[in-house]
C-alpha cells in the first residue's frame, strides 16, 4: 500500500469501541492487550453477482428493514484482514445484528496449506511437452505463528465478534487439539464461562490412517457459546436413530428416558422421534470423489455446517464467517434461507467462495418449488427458499497482494543475502551482524508486527544485535513507530527493507501478468465474445520450475482458465456479472465463445478471466 492510498483511507476511517472481556479464567501472554478502540476503514465494492432471472423471482425474503442503507440487500463477501472487516461491520450498522457466527480459524498447527490446482481438461488430454503434468501449487496461508502472537490475534477477533453478535446469538469455534485448550480459555474470558458455554461438540470422522506411534487423531472440537445466559438463543432439537445396543437393551424405539425422573417411560410411536442428537457427530470428511470438493485445503463438509445453522438459527437470520475459506458456511446459509456475511484475507478463498455461491444461486433460481420461509428444516423436506439470489464482493484496506508468501520469502532471502535460521522460533535468519524478521507478505508492515519484535527482544536481554525487518508495503503509522523506537534505543535498532520500493533493494519482485486475446463483436442484435487465446506466464513458470529442463507447452489455452465472467455494461467501478462460465468439474473446459443480448450503444463490455492460480485479467471494450 502506498502512502497516498493509506493517507486517504485514514482520513475517512471511523473509530469503533470494543467492550472489555469480563469472564474468567483469564489467560496471560506476552504482549496481551485489550482491544478498546479500533479504526474502521471504508470498503470498496468490486464485484456484484445476480442469478439470471432473479430480478423477476418471488423470494421468501427475510426482514431487511434494519439492514444498513448504504449496502445492497444481499450476501456480502469481503476480501481483507478480518480485523479490518469486523471493524468495518461494527462501524456500518451490524453491531448486535448477527445471530450465528461460525469460525474455523488457523489452528497454529505449524502447517503450510497449499492450494492444489489441476489444469482443466479430461484426464490425459492436458499434457506438457516432455512430461505429463497436471498440478501446480499456490500457498493459501501459513499456519505458522509464535504462540503469543496467535493468542493476541484470536483474542482481538473474539472481542470484536462478541460486539457483532446479537444478545440472542451463538458462536461456534472449530479447532483441533493443537490449540483447543487455549481457545476454550479465551472463549471463557470473552463470552463467560458459566451458562454461556453450551457444548463442546466432537466431530468424529474417518480418514486414511497415518503411520504414528499414537492413537489415530480423527476428530475436531467445536465450542458453542451463547451471547447471553438466559436461553434466548435459537435451538431446534434434532434426533438420531437409537443405537443397536440401545434397541436391544430397552426393547425398541418406543421406550425413552424421562428427563425429569430419570426413569423409562412408554410413548406412542408417532410421539417418538428417536434419540436427541448427541454432542458427538459422526460425519464423514469430504472425500476426493465428492462433487463438493473445491481443492481448498481446510474445506469442511457442508453437512456439518447445515447441522449447525439449521439447529441454532432461524430462517432469515444473519450468519457470519470471518474465516470463510472455501465458502462452506455461506453456501449452507444460502441453501437454508439465511442471510450471510463472509470474509477472508486470501484471494483464493474469495474466488473459491464466489464460484460456489454463483453456482448455488443459479441452481436455486432454477428450482420450481419454494417452500414457505417459516417452515423448519426436516430431513425429508426440500430446503428453504433463499433470502437472496445475489451477492456483492468488497475489498477492505487494500489487502489484494498477489505474491505468495513462501515463494517470496525464498526470493527475498536469496536477494538480500539472508542466512535462514531454522532453529529460531521467532527470527527468520541473519544478515551480517543483524537478526532478520520477515513479516508475512499478506499484509503491509503494521505497528503490531513491530511490537512483536520489541516484545521478543525484551525476552532476550542479552541480545545486542540490530534487527532487519523485511516487509511488502508499509502501513501509514508503522514509519512513525520505527522512528520513535529507534530514538530511545541505543541497541537493537530496527532497520526496515520494503521489497517493492526500497531504493537499494526494492523492485526485485517481478511479475509478468496474465494476457489474453479477446474479440468483442456486434452481430445484429447480439453481442458475440470470443476468447482466442490466454497466456498465464505464472503457470508456465511454475511448471517449468517443477519439470527442470522441460519447457511447459499447453496446447489448449482453456486448460489454464478457471472461469470467465462477463459484464455487458461495466461502469468502471463494480463488476456486475451478467454471465458466468464456471465449469462444475475440473475435466470440463470453459466455452470460450459467448452470445448475449446486445447492450445499449456506448456501453463498456468487460470480460474477466481468472486462471487456475487465481490471477485475474479484465479486458474492456466500448460497444
Amino acid at each position: 500500500m502506498n502512502d497516498t492510498t493509506a493517507t486517504s483511507k485514514t482520513a475517512k476511517a471511523k473509530e469503533v469501541t470494543v467492550a472489555k472481556a469480563k469472564g474468567r479464567p483469564m489467560l496471560t501472554w506476552v504482549g496481551k492487550k485489550p482491544l478498546a478502540r479500533i479504526k474502521a476503514f471504508p470498503a470498496q465494492e468490486i464485484e456484484r453477482f445476480q442469478a439470471a432471472g432473479a430480478e423477476s423471482a418471488t423470494l421468501q425474503t427475510a426482514d431487511w428493514s434494519d439492514w444498513p442503507k448504504d449496502l445492497p440487500q444481499g450476501g456480502l463477501l469481503y476480501h481483507g484482514d478480518n480485523k479490518d472487516v469486523l471493524a468495518h461491520l461494527l462501524a456500518n450498522g451490524f453491531r448486535g445484528k448477527v445471530k450465528l457466527i461460525y469460525i474455523d480459524p488457523p489452528f497454529d498447527s505449524g502447517a503450510d496449506y497449499v492450494r492444489k490446482v489441476q489444469l482443466r481438461g479430461a484426464k490425459g488430454t492436458v499434457k506438457i511437452d516432455g512430461e505429463e503434468y497436471t498440478l501446480g501449487e499456490q500457498v493459501q496461508y501459513s499456519d505458522i505463528w509464535a504462540n503469543d502472537n496467535y493468542l493476541q490475534f484470536m483474542y482481538e477477533r473474539l472481542l470484536m465478534l462478541r460486539e457483532l453478535l446479537a444478545d440472542s446469538g451463538s458462536i461456534f469455534l472449530h479447532c483441533d487439539s493443537s490449540k483447543g485448550h487455549l481457545l476454550r480459555c479465551l472463549l471463557d474470558e470473552v463470552f463467560g464461562q458459566d451458562k454461556n458455554f453450551r457444548n463442546e461438540i466432537i466431530w468424529s470422522y474417518r480418514r486414511w490412517p497415518s503411520n504414528s506411534q499414537n492413537f489415530q487423531q480423527m476428530h475436531d472440537s467445536i465450542f458453542w457459546y451463547s451471547k447471553s445466559n438466559d436461553n434466548s438463543h435459537a435451538f431446534h432439537k434434532t434426533y438420531e436413530d437409537a443405537s443397536e445396543s440401545y434397541m436391544k437393551r430397552f426393547g425398541g424405539k418406543t421406550q425413552i428416558l424421562d428427563e425429569e425422573t430419570g426413569t423409562r417411560k412408554i410413548t406412542s410411536e408417532d410421539e417418538t422421534k428417536g434419540m436427541p442428537t448427541r454432542d458427538v457427530w459422526e460425519l464423514s470428511i469430504i472425500a476426493g470423489f465428492k462433487g463438493e470438493r473445491t481443492g481448498y485445503p481446510t474445506q469442511k463438509p457442508i453437512e456439518l455446517l447445515e447441522r449447525i445453522i439449521s439447529c441454532c438459527s432461524n430462517p432469515g437470520d444473519l450468519i457470519l464467517d470471518c474465516f470463510i475459506g472455501s465458502g462452506t458456511t455461506a453456501e449452507a446459509a444460502q441453501k437454508l434461507g439465511r442471510r450471510w456475511v463472509g470474509c477472508d484475507i486470501n484471494k483464493g478463498a474469495i474466488q473459491t467462495t464466489a464460484k460456489r455461491l454463483q453456482a448455488c444461486m443459479q441452481e436455486q433460481r432454477r428450482q420450481a418449488k419454494r417452500p414457505a420461509q417459516g417452515e423448519l428444516v426436516e430431513a425429508e423436506e426440500p430446503v428453504l427458499g433463499p433470502c437472496q439470489l445475489d451477492f456483492s464482493t468488497h475489498r477492505v484496506n487494500d489487502y489484494d497482494l498477489q505474491i505468495q508468501h513462501n515463494e517470496a520469502v525464498a526470493l527475498a532471502c536469496e536477494h538480500l543475502g539472508i542466512t535462514r535460521t531454522r532453529t529460531d522460533a521467532f527470527f527468520d535468519g541473519t544478515q551480517g551482524g543483524r537478526l532478520v524478521k520477515i513479516v508475512p507478505f499478506n499484509h503491509p508492515l503494521t505497528p503490531m508486527d513491530l511490537e512483536s519484535v520489541q516484545t521478543e527482544l525484551k525476552n532476550r536481554p542479552q541480545e545486542e544485535r540490530d534487527v532487519l525487518v523485511v516487509c511488502l508495503g508499509w502501513q501509514h503509522d508503522a514509519r512513525a513507530w520505527v522512528e520513535q523506537y529507534n530514538a530511545r534505543r541505543p541497541i537493537n535498532k530496527l532497520h526496515v527493507t520494503e521489497l517493492r520500493s526500497d531504493r537499494k533493494v526494492g523492485g526485485f519482485i517481478r511479475h509478468e501478468p496474465l494476457s489474453a486475446q479477446v474479440k468483442i463483436e456486434h452481430k445484429n442484435d447480439k453481442l458475440v465474445i470470443t476468447i482466442e487465446d490466454v497466456l498465464s506466464p505464472t503457470i508456465v513458470q511454475r511448471l517449468n520450475l517443477e519439470q527442470g529442463v522441460f519447457r511447459a507447452q499447453i496446447t489448449d489455452w482453456r486448460a489454464v482458465v478457471d472461469c470467465i465472467l462477463i459484464d455487458t455494461q461495466h461502469d468502471g467501478k463494480v463488476f456486475n456479472v451478467t454471465l458466468s462460465d464456471v465449469p462444475a468439474r475440473k475435466q470440463d473446459l470453459v466455452a470460450g465463445r459467448y452470445e448475449l443480448s446486445a447492450p445499449p450503444a456506448g456501453s463498456t463490455v468487460a470480460v474477466k478471466i481468472i486462471d487456475m492460480l487465481g490471477e485475474e485479467l479484465v479486458v474492456m471494450n466500448q460497444s
